[in-house]
């Protein structure tokens, strides 16, 4: 004889989950009322959904950055398929959620974080194919960054679209959240020039000396010609080199040190979509 399964319990299950009132129905019946069982019977046709959808783009999502008031901060890049979904209340509570946690759980890359406990039993890894099974999307957490410092500031750009942490040497609030808009609206490669890798030095030299031939230059001018576009290139895309958006007339390690004697930035962390 069929176990019969009311309306408020299938109710019940599709606020636990989120998952539809079919599927909830289905999984009560196939589990004869036993509604833990009936939890997991949804949970693991959302594994089977996960599998399914490995292949497809999550190119959406919500960027998320957190720091502890002082010296640690994390990036949470959460992705989704569309729009729809990352503009969704839940999935940006669910990364801001992800994001706390790899905060406290202190995981440096994205495959250490996948193993941590999210809640109960469940890893990230676990939570993530629920809430595939769920909202019908591939749901991954596809990048994760960290920087610990003496001080971490971070920025969120609005609509969860970027985010970014700057590491200082001393504690200064505003100047850190103005550096970390910094590192959001302009996108530098690197902290200083130190920090960019050698090929793309290698190739702006290249690409200068280039541009120096096709203009007529000698051949005797380019190597130094080519040196001062590389220097040109560090000014605007190294981030203590740039322009300080708010005052052009410094470089942000220049605005930094008007705010403090000393105060430099060590580190800095930038996701996007």
């Amino acid at each position: 004889m069929a176990t019969k399964i009311t309306a408020a319990e299938v109710n019940k299950l599709r606020k636990q989950t989120g998952a539809g009132m079919m599927d909830c129905k289905k999984a009560l019946v196939e589990a004869e009322g036993d509604f833990e069982a009936a939890v997991d019977i949804l949970r693991k046709k959302g594994q089977k959904v996960a599998a399914k959808r490995a292949d497809r783009d999550a190119t959406e999502g919500a960027v998320i950055a957190k720091t502890n008031g002082s010296d640690k901060g994390v990036i949470v890049k959460l992705s989704c398929e569309t729009d729809f979904v990352a503009k969704n209340d839940d999935f940006v509570a669910l990364a801001n959620k992800l994001a706390e946690l790899a905060l406290a759980n202190g995981a440096s890359t994205k495959e250490e974080f996948a193993a941590a406990t999210f809640e109960g039993d469940l890893t990230v890894a676990d939570k993530l194919q629920e809430q595939t099974g769920v909202i019908g999307e591939k749901i991954e957490v596809a990048e994760l960054a960290t920087v610990n410092a003496a001080y971490v500031a971070s920025y969120i750009h609005m609509g969860n679209k970027i985010a970014t942490l700057v590491g200082l040497t001393a504690e200064a609030a505003e100047a850190g959240r103005d550096v970390a808009m910094q590192a959001a609206a302009m996108n530098p490669v690197a902290l200083n020039r130190d920090a960019v890798p050698q090929e793309v030095v290698d190739r702006e030299l290249e690409v200068g000396k280039d541009l120096a031939r096709q203009e007529g230059k000698p051949e005797a001018m380019l190597d130094k010609i080519a040196t001062g576009r590389l220097n040109k290139f560090f000014k605007e895309n190294t981030l203590v080199d740039q322009d300080f958006i708010k005052d052009s007339k410094l470089s942000v390690s220049k605005y930094l040190t008007s705010v403090q004697a000393g105060l430099e930035i060590v580190d800095f962390a930038r996701i996007s979509l």
